[in-house]
């Protein structure tokens, strides 16, 4: 037993266990980034076709073998466009680590009362909105489809691009180093097959725009008047000033640390809102 120990001590090396700690933390990584998603889903798919590759190789089903060879022989390109969304997350993740945060551009501080206060005149006077408010992810392709602005935040600019005359009020409002950088901006809609279809057509964006970027993304019902906000695929509803004064400064670092994201509320049924 021990010729047996000292002969396995003397070929296992430090760059070894280096090797070994590094792919079981990547694995681990890898499990809470998809834990909770539709990537779960696509992993048993995905181990469904590998045991049929591995039933038709061992029992000489040459038909199904060469098929699934030709889809296999392209997996990690099937794996990118599969997993795209939780490829992008992950990798932003990683940039928000406090390893390699210095390395992002710092983010300017806004006047949070100020777009409190415009989002809750909106809200009040049912005007519905959408904006966007940029943390680590850089949101560029998004601002360049809208007008660029380039102009201080305030609550009379807000609400004069959303008023139902302006030319720019259906599409978003993106807020960057705290600045309004475009308006009439289009985002992506959600591809999450659960989402309530009581949902409308600004909340499907703000969904979304959160589960492309780390962004968080105010919408403003414009047949309810209800608030909510969207923040990593999550939409919390019927947001009040208290609540959402609270929420923005956890969300944008006023409390926990820049870009802290906790998440709270859910996708639950709710009424129909308007587009």
């Amino acid at each position: 037993m021990n010729e047996m120990a000292r002969s396995f001590l003397g070929v296992f090396h430090w760059q070894d266990a280096a090797d070994v700690v590094i792919v079981a933390v990547f694995l681990y990584w890898i499990m809470v980034l998809i834990k909770g998603t539709r990537a779960v889903q696509m992993l048993v798919g995905l181990a469904v076709f590998l045991g049929l590759y591995w039933v038709a190789d061992r029992f000489g089903l040459h038909t199904i073998h060469a098929v699934l060879s030709t889809f296999l022989g392209s997996i990690f390109l099937v794996i990118v466009v599969l997993f795209q969304n939780g490829i992008r997350r992950g990798l932003v993740e990683l940039g928000r680590s406090p390893l390699f945060s210095r390395l992002a551009p710092a983010e300017s501080e806004m006047n949070l009362e100020e777009l409190v206060r415009a989002v809750v005149s909106l809200a009040s006077r049912r005007i519905g909105a959408l904006i966007v408010l940029e943390r680590r992810t850089g949101l560029r392709e998004f601002i360049e489809s809208g007008v660029r602005v380039d102009a201080s935040f305030s609550k009379q600019l807000i609400e004069s691009i959303f008023q139902g005359g302006s030319p720019l009020h259906d599409g978003a409002v993106i807020v960057s180093r705290g600045r309004i950088a475009a308006a009439g901006s289009l985002l992506p809609l959600t591809v999450t097959p659960d989402v309530s279809r009581a949902l409308g057509t600004r909340h499907r964006a703000a969904l979304g725009m959160s589960e492309a970027s780390d962004a968080v993304v105010l919408v403003v019902s414009e047949e309810t008047g209800v608030v909510s906000l969207a923040v990593g695929g999550t939409l919390d509803r019927d947001l009040d000033a208290a609540r959402l004064r609270k929420r923005l400064g956890e969300m944008l670092g006023r409390r926990g640390g820049p870009g802290g994201s906790g998440t709270s509320g859910s996708t639950a049924d709710v009424g129909r809102e308007s587009p």
